[in-house]
């Protein structure tokens, strides 16, 4: 383990200070956003005070004093105002974002790698997923020291700090079992238990039940319940008392005791503790002030604990929770009340909470003001923190990338066994390329087609560990050995995990400086379990190449829960995600050699791959730089249409063949028919849409998908067919005001065999045919089934 020696206990006076301000600047912040700035729609912003406030002394003791610059953290998301009130303390922050939090170009409602300019780590804005990529990306760290990459210095800690309530996501303990596989190390999950959701107050034993989970799955539990003045009481004659007192308190009556001050907890403890002895002696040296500030002492508002507890876990690598209790709206009027979560100050609440704060009118955003320490020593702390002296990571330099991706092609194959033989080719290659693959897949590996890769590259493991088959020499077509030069993350049936692993290896790059090339894969119909994680991953700007496979009905005999509708829309939709569906493997092998590429580049993107494990005739031509150059622009003509077609046919995947038969059906009829192929929907939509926006700017701009289709006569008719949802290209007939009519699967399958269920859904050769004849009537079709 590396580590960085043990720093010096950091000024308490000093830091206590910087406190109040982190508390008084996420607090204004808020406050600013929502009652003084003019945002003209005369809605609500929002900005969670309480939330902020039960988290400001755990950030500040982290970002102020323990984390080191190799460290990376995930922030609450609704603790953001800290997180940039603590930033703009350290100079990695400007006042106009502050001024402009939650505005257009401000800082971010939740803290945000790609949107906020102050040094965001882990985007958090979907509660839970930023939790479980701190754990991956220890995983990834420890992959590529495993390696030698990343350097010889410290390793970092991936740090989560999350709210209790943010426990109730399934994601973060489908991750903790991953961990516990793969031998978790550096990573810390600061629990901020204050007991309240967003709704309620939380359930009583919550805070056991946590501890038990994390203990069971090898982590270290630090429970930081009492803080200072709390433990100097207990030592108090009836000090004993007064702790199982507050240790039996259900979270109910602590938060409303805590809500109401001082004198309800002197009338409470006083009915329930006093015995004119030792325990009313305690209370009563006490005024209704210090008795309230008493009862408000937990530990995760006491400094001294914090610090203590965090440096003495930098003495190991095992992963920790700490779950540190907290009041939510601690120092603010709102502290307790089961509504303040989104609950606002009001402009009176604040103007106190101003004069408290010492804080003069105007000079509201001033670093120093109201703090008793000079602003040179102040600055010079901030000079000293550590967290501060991180630089940024040079820039990983690209992976060198073939021309061409070399693939032996049969006369008939599958979309997914070329896929497989790709990724072999790559293997069998000891180039950088094939070093920095990283392979991952939900327990479907050998399903998908990655066995041959994995055979050749191996499965991760930190340790050596032998395929017991291959000891006892029981014969099995796969190897399935484990070491520390190991390619492939074998994971649990957990599409989420896949996807946060993806994230947290695609973004090795800017988290360790070593590029890594992640791919993914899992089936198709279950993309959608893990909608949330994949989109968490393209919004941080994660890069990886997911393949879904099998996809459709070609999953026939499985069943209507097996057969994916809806992810061609899916793809289509999301942002920083490139979509395709070829139909064949030399279009594939163009298509995974781009994504390798493009995944790379400054302004690059994911790739999403849907596969087929249908075989189908593969054509024999040769890949022009042309035909190229329009595979990745999303279509081709498979067929041109001669001078004045009245019908055109434009399919996408693997219904190839049947658009095929459905051109030679009607070509004794209708000689200049055209037959399109759509290898990326996402692509050529993309592209129309991007050249409308230039030409409503005064540009000059024509999309590919235009060209395609503008030799087309106005009375010419498109028939669009694919194996999934028809809305995904219905929308090629308003490029040029052509009628359309679009066919596909909108309702859930059965099982049958592909020929089938294609006939039940009218997209077979027939289907495509009639409806061809339907929207550009011409002669019968002899032989041609019309009721479909």
């Amino acid at each position: 383990m590396h580590d960085t020696p043990t720093a010096p206990r950091p000024d308490l006076d000093l830091l206590g200070e910087l406190e109040r301000k982190v508390l008084w600047l996420a607090t204004w912040m808020i406050h600013n956003a929502n009652h003084l700035r003019e945002t003209g729609d005369g809605l609500k912003v929002g900005g969670h005070q309480a939330s902020s406030a039960s988290m400001a002394t755990i950030l500040t003791a982290l970002y102020l004093a323990v984390l080191r610059p190799e460290d990376r953290v995930a922030v609450k998301p609704h603790a953001s105002p800290v997180f940039h009130a603590i930033q703009y303390l350290l100079g990695r922050q400007t006042r106009e974002k502050l001024e402009n939090f939650r505005g257009f170009g401000g800082a971010q409602s939740y803290p945000s790698r790609t949107k906020d300019t102050d040094g965001v780590d882990f985007s958090t804005g979907s509660v839970g997923l930023g939790v479980a990529q701190t754990l991956f990306s220890s995983l990834t760290q420890d992959y590529l020291r495993a390696r030698g990459w990343g350097g010889d210095g410290p390793e970092g800690r991936m740090v989560a700090l999350l709210g209790d309530a943010e426990m109730d996501e399934g994601n973060i303990f489908e991750a903790l079992m991953e961990g516990w596989k793969h031998g978790l190390r550096n990573t810390w999950w600061v629990v901020d238990y204050n007991r309240q959701s967003l709704d309620a107050v939380v359930r009583e034993g919550l805070w056991s039940r946590l501890e038990a989970t994390f203990r069971n799955f090898g982590w270290d539990v630090v429970v930081l319940r009492h803080g200072t003045l709390q433990r100097a009481a207990f030592a108090e004659p009836g000090g004993e008392r007064l702790r199982d007192w507050i240790e039996a308190c259900p979270n109910p009556l602590y938060s409303a005791l805590t809500f109401q001050g001082g004198a309800a907890w002197r009338r409470r403890l006083l009915d329930d503790l006093g015995d004119q002895g030792e325990v009313s002696a305690l209370i009563g040296r006490r005024s209704d002030e210090e008795l309230a500030a008493l009862m408000g002492n937990l530990a995760g508002h006491d400094l001294p604990m914090l610090l203590d507890a965090f440096e003495a876990a930098r003495g190991h690598d095992r992963p920790t929770c700490f779950i540190a209790y907290t009041i939510k709206g601690s120092g603010l009027p709102l502290a307790g009340h089961k509504d303040n979560h989104a609950g606002l100050m009001n402009p009176e609440q604040m103007e106190r909470f101003r004069r408290g704060m010492r804080v003069r009118e105007g000079h509201e955003w001033d670093r120093f003001e109201g703090l008793d320490a000079p602003p040179a020593r102040l600055e010079r702390f901030l000079a000293d923190v550590p967290f501060a002296r991180r630089e940024a990571l040079p820039a990983a330099p690209a992976v060198p990338v073939p021309a061409a991706l070399a693939v032996p092609i049969a006369a008939s194959m599958s979309t997914q066994a070329g896929f497989g033989l790709l990724m072999h080719e790559i293997a069998k290659g000891e180039t950088a390329l094939a070093a920095r693959i990283v392979t991952a897949s939900p327990d479907v590996t050998v399903s998908t087609n990655l066995g041959a890769w994995v055979n050749r590259r191996g499965l991760f493991a930190k340790e050596e560990m032998a395929d017991l088959f291959r000891k006892e020499r029981i014969p099995s077509t796969f190897n399935w050995t484990f070491s520390p030069s190991g390619q492939h993350m074998e994971l649990g049936i957990a599409e989420m995990n896949l996807f946060t692993m993806l994230s947290a290896l695609g973004l090795a790059h800017d988290t360790f400086g070593e590029r890594l090339l992640p791919v993914g894969t899992l089936y198709d119909p279950f993309i959608e379990r893990a909608l949330d994680a994949m989109n968490y991953a393209c919004y941080q700007g994660a890069r990886f190449i997911v393949v879904a496979t099998p996809s459709g009905t070609t999953l026939a005999p499985e069943g209507g829960a097996h057969q994916s509708i809806r992810t061609p829309l899916i793809g289509l939709a999301q942002d920083g995600l490139d979509s395709f569906e070829p139909a064949y493997v030399d279009e594939l092998a163009v298509i995974l050699r781009h994504a390798l590429a493009r995944m790379q580049e400054p302004e690059g993107a994911s790739a999403y791959l849907r596969l087929s494990t249908r075989v189908v005739e593969q054509p024999r031509r040769a890949m022009t730089p042309a035909l190229a150059a329009d595979i990745l622009a999303g279509g081709y003509w498979m067929r041109e249409p001669g001078p004045n077609p009245s019908v055109v046919i434009a399919y996408a995947g693997t219904l190839a063949p049947e658009a095929i038969e459905a051109v030679g059906l009607m070509a004794e009829d209708r000689r200049d028919v055209g037959l399109l192929a759509v290898t990326s929907a996402d692509r050529l939509h993309a592209g129309w849409t991007a050249a409308q926006r230039a030409r409503e700017g005064g540009e000059a701009a024509e999309s590919h998908a235009e060209r395609l289709l503008a030799p087309l006569p106005p009375h010419c008719r498109l028939v669009t067919v694919l194996d999934g949802h028809p809305a995904t290209l219905s929308w090629l007939g308003s490029v040029h005001g052509h009628r359309a009519r679009a066919l596909g699967v909108e309702r859930f399958g059965q099982t049958g065999t592909i020929a089938e269920l294609r006939r039940h859904y009218g997209i077979d050769a027939q289907g495509i045919a009639a409806a061809a004849q339907a929207v550009a009537p011409g002669r019968p079709i002899r032989h041609l089934r019309v009721a479909w």
